[in-house]
């Protein structure tokens, strides 16, 4: 052995141990990168999954619910109402915490017992929903009472467009059905434009779009861009019928109300619309009865100009009609959603 080869070999070893640490440290990156990797496949499969079978549930809803015998199609519905009211999750406690101001003098089994009415009004509209493609037309004009429409229809007999602003109450789509079969019996333009929340998947949405055209309503998405408000406000100048279900803000540009005593964010587009293209404002509220259906309209709003103080003037309008209409039947207000600002912090959703 030369005096060298010490200093080779120890040359080497560290060579050795240099690359075996490389080898270890990209050995641990591939595997952080897989890891990523992972979680982010999770994240986009989780949603896809989750909207394929909410796809998948609602088609079978369609095709299995509008085939069953009514009376056991609502019975089934209103079982799992009461389930959901036992089971108290997140959506039963915003509905509660939510009609508890409708209803503020109820002690707790009073509002137990309107909590209840709620949910199984809610799964009366899902079941209605899945059958009112196949049901009856003249069965719906029969079982519906209608009340206080002069003003809306004296307007479109003028050639007055008009705004019919909602809250999520009732049957909407069946009071939005019952106006068309209206229209068409009486020789008249039988169309409704309304707007509707862009559902996740595509699929999904592309579906209720498809059930609410076949009900003879044009169907604009929400977020579409000025194209949507464009479409809207020629809509009105032509006189037709716009309806906007006006309970809930979406997007950023709600107006701050006083809604049953209490700070909310109301959309202002119905009072906007009706401001830039002279139609006649009108509260409605869709609800049930026993054997039927009914929409009531409430006063006309007046808006008398454009100008941001007159559009909240109009829009705190409609909140106070808002109020005064649900608490005509509270258990018909299907808000399971945050709706005042001092929800926006609660926990529960």
């Amino acid at each position: 052995m030369t005096t060298d080869e010490p200093a080779t070999r120890s040359a080497a070893w560290r060579a050795a141990a240099q690359r075996a640490r490389g080898f270890a440290v990209l050995r641990g990156q591939r595997a952080a990168a897989r890891s990523r990797w992972t979680a982010a496949l999770a994240r986009r499969t989780a949603p896809d999954l989750a909207g394929a079978l909410a796809d998948a549930g609602f088609a079978a809803g369609w095709r299995v619910v509008r085939g069953l015998p009514e009376p056991v199609a609502r019975a089934a519905f209103r079982r799992g109402a009461d389930l959901a009211v036992r089971r108290d999750g997140a959506g039963v406690r915003r509905l509660r915490a939510n009609l508890r101001r409708v209803v503020p003098t109820a002690g707790p089994e009073e509002l137990d017992a309107v909590v209840t009415a709620g949910m199984r009004s809610y799964a009366r509209y899902w079941c209605e929903a899945f059958r009112l493609p196949s049901m009856d037309r003249s069965t719906v004009l029969c079982r519906t009472a209608a009340h206080r429409m002069e003003p809306l229809f004296e307007a479109l007999e003028q050639g007055r467009g008009v705004v019919a602003a909602l809250p999520h109450s009732g049957n909407w789509d069946l009071a939005g059905l019952w106006f068309v079969e209206t229209q068409r019996r009486l020789g008249r333009p039988a169309r409704i434009t309304t707007v509707v929340e862009r559902l996740r998947p595509d699929s999904l949405f592309r579906r209720f779009v498809a059930y609410r055209e076949g009900l003879g309503f044009e169907v604009l998405a929400a977020g579409g861009g000025p194209a949507v408000y464009r479409t809207l406000v020629q809509r009105l100048r032509e006189g037709g019928l716009v309806c906007l279900v006006a309970d809930r803000d979406l997007s950023a540009s709600g107006l701050e109300v006083s809604f049953l005593g209490e700070p909310a964010r109301l959309p202002s587009g119905p009072a906007r619309l009706a401001a830039r293209t002279g139609a006649l404002l009108v509260p409605a509220f869709p609800s049930f009865t026993p054997d039927g259906w009914a929409v009531a309209l409430g006063d006309p709003i007046p808006v008398h100009g454009p100008g941001p103080a007159d559009v909240a003037k109009a829009t705190q309008a409609l909140a106070d009609a808002f109020a005064a209409l649900i608490a005509t039947a509270p258990h018909d207000w299907h808000m399971l959603q945050r709706v005042w600002t001092a929800d926006l912090r609660d926990p529960v959703p």
